[in-house]
């Protein structure tokens, strides 16, 4: 049992992570947070915390900061965009249990105070900004970390944002560079 409240987008979610956890969630229905909801989420940010579970598209990442913005000490959790694709579609929902449960595992804490520890400096060096495959790095990366996909800037964010540390990013991309040796 998760001691943290999920916080999803909609019933479809709520099904899924049922299926690989268990886990109570609040659902926002999309980007429709009614008062209501807004004060069950308040709730559950006192009581027991919260995680912050939304598909990995833009509408998700808009509900995402709106949530995190009135929860700041909220908790993330990011499905990587390929294991939340199935039938033309993209969400939460779409994801297999085992995928929600890496995410889950891999929870971060949005820091109000980012760092400065990573430039896109790091990003151009590593492949994840400025070449051909830069997008598919940085998804593999985001997997990696626990952010999930994100594009160059945003990506350069959640570096900075969520407690990831240079001893993370470096191992890493040792292990994308590992896995490319390996492909070969």
């Amino acid at each position: 049992m998760i001691k943290e409240v999920l916080v999803v987008e909609g019933k479809m979610d709520v099904v899924a992570v049922h299926k690989a956890v268990e886990a109570d969630c609040i659902t926002t229905d999309g980007f429709n947070l009614l008062p209501r909801t807004i004060q069950n989420i308040a709730d559950a940010y006192k009581r027991r915390g919260i995680i912050i579970l939304t598909d990995p598209d833009a509408a998700g990442e808009r509900i995402r900061q709106y949530v995190a913005r009135r929860f700041p000490d909220a908790k993330h959790a990011f499905i990587p965009v390929e294991d939340a694709t199935a039938n033309d579609d993209i969400g939460v929902e779409q994801a297999k249990p085992e995928a929600i449960r890496k995410a889950l595992a891999k929870v971060r804490t949005l820091n109000w105070e980012p760092s400065d520890e990573f430039t896109s400096a790091d990003l151009l060096k590593n492949g994840l900004s400025g070449c051909a495959d830069a997008s598919s790095r940085r998804a593999k990366a985001g997997e990696l970390l626990g952010l999930g996909f994100a594009n160059a800037k945003t990506f350069l964010h959640r570096l900075n944002s969520y407690g990831v540390t240079r001893e993370e990013f470096d191992e890493a991309m040792r292990s994308m560079r590992g896995r490319q040796r390996n492909e070969r």
